[in-house]
């Protein structure tokens, strides 16, 4: 063996045998028996075996915690608020932490170490979080680089969510990932198929969900899912919706607009959806919204392309999105019954939306957004 490799390998060897050695020590060692889970001031309450993380022993307990690297520490979603003494804040979790949900004590799950009895605090809605076994029913190339995946889930399950909500997908083992990660997506459903989930991927170069629905998913695969998670809805006030998306963040408001339609919800409200992409290949869902424009006349829909080909021959509005909505905002939307911005997309996309819109007059309170991470 060449002698320079042979040092690195030692090292490498006494180095997992050492972490074997120090997790099997812990293990029989430091036996925390019983301890207890105290949820919401006594909402839910369970014993469980000490020992394991927080966020995995809640997910036995199915109450699951939004958690996108699989409880690694490294995406900082599985917050809760913990109000019993639970010991110091680790290093991995101050990254993740503000000044505000450290004073309030907010920790991440899954660097929590259950070793004794422990209270903590979760938004209620997460009792309702189910995890699901799934089929794979069709996969559809929407753009060059976004597919709409659809999920039948198995029966007798049945998805209860509201438009603008969540899932998590499951991604299990493939190529150099090692173990099963969970990244989220926005439904694109109509909540009124509450056997079905459907949703909007876009490719996203190296990334590990995105390259497994795009190289590896085939129609017919088992997969699971779990939610719903998250805040994003329509607020039910009679304000028109300003709604601005852009690729897979079209998904949401394929949901919210389906839904408004087939049960006639927030009748009320106006919506202006504008739709941004760079050129016709980046479009999709343009017959399909403007049947809807037709049918629902409080439904107005402008895309607008940024840097249109020759080719693709395009009449409709141009220029960067924020341009097209600021200049529909002056002069063609009626400003009588206030405005409610919705938003979904990347973080500068979603930034630059918030400040055309403060400075035509809506308030912060009453813009809402999906961020992209």
């Amino acid at each position: 063996m060449n002698p320079y490799l042979l040092g690195p390998l030692v090292v490498s060897g006494i180095t997992a045998f050492l972490a074997l050695l120090i997790a099997l020590t812990d293990r029989v060692v430091n036996n925390y028996g019983t301890v207890v889970i105290d949820i919401n001031k006594g909402k839910k309450r369970f014993e469980v075996k000490g020992g394991a993380p927080l966020l995995g022993t809640l997910a036995s307990q199915k109450i699951f915690v939004p958690s996108a690297c699989g409880g690694r520490g490294s995406c900082g979603a599985c917050k809760c608020k913990v109000t019993s003494e639970v010991g110091p804040v680790l290093p991995t979790e101050l990254p993740y932490l503000s000044k505000e949900e450290l004073a309030d004590g907010t920790r991440l799950a899954c660097q929590i170490k259950l070793k004794k009895d422990i209270a903590i605090e979760v938004p209620e809605e997460l009792f309702s979080v189910k995890r699901f076994e799934a089929t794979v029913s069709s996969i559809r190339d929407l753009t060059y680089d976004i597919k709409e995946v659809t999920y039948t889930l198995e029966d007798p399950a049945e998805i209860e969510f509201v438009p603008g909500q969540y899932v998590q997908i499951v991604v299990p083992p493939y190529g150099d990932l090692d173990e099963e990660v969970q990244r989220a997506y926005s439904m694109s459903s109509k909540p009124g198929d509450k056997g079905k989930v459907e949703l909007l991927i876009r490719l996203v170069p190296g990334g590990i969900a995105t390259t497994w629905v795009h190289k590896h998913l085939k129609q017919g695969q088992k997969a699971r899912l779990v939610g719903p998670f998250g805040e994003f809805r329509v607020h039910d006030t009679g304000a028109t919706m300003l709604c601005v998306a852009g690729g897979s963040g079209m998904a949401p408001f394929w949901s919210m607009l389906r839904h408004m339609e087939a049960e006639n919800a927030h009748p009320d409200k106006d919506v202006w959806y504008f739709f941004g992409a760079r050129s016709l290949k980046d479009m999709f869902y343009l017959d399909e919204l403007s049947a809807l424009e037709k049918r629902m006349p409080r439904f107005h829909f402008v895309p607008a392309l940024s840097e249109p080909a020759p080719e693709d021959k395009w009449t409709g509005e141009t220029g960067l999105i924020t341009d097209v909505l600021d200049r529909f905002i002056k002069e063609r939307i009626p400003k009588e019954k206030g405005f409610e911005g919705y938003l979904c997309g990347s973080p500068g996309m979603i930034n630059a939306c918030i400040a055309v819109m403060t400075n035509n007059g809506v308030a912060e309170k009453d813009i809402f957004f999906d961020k992209f991470a």
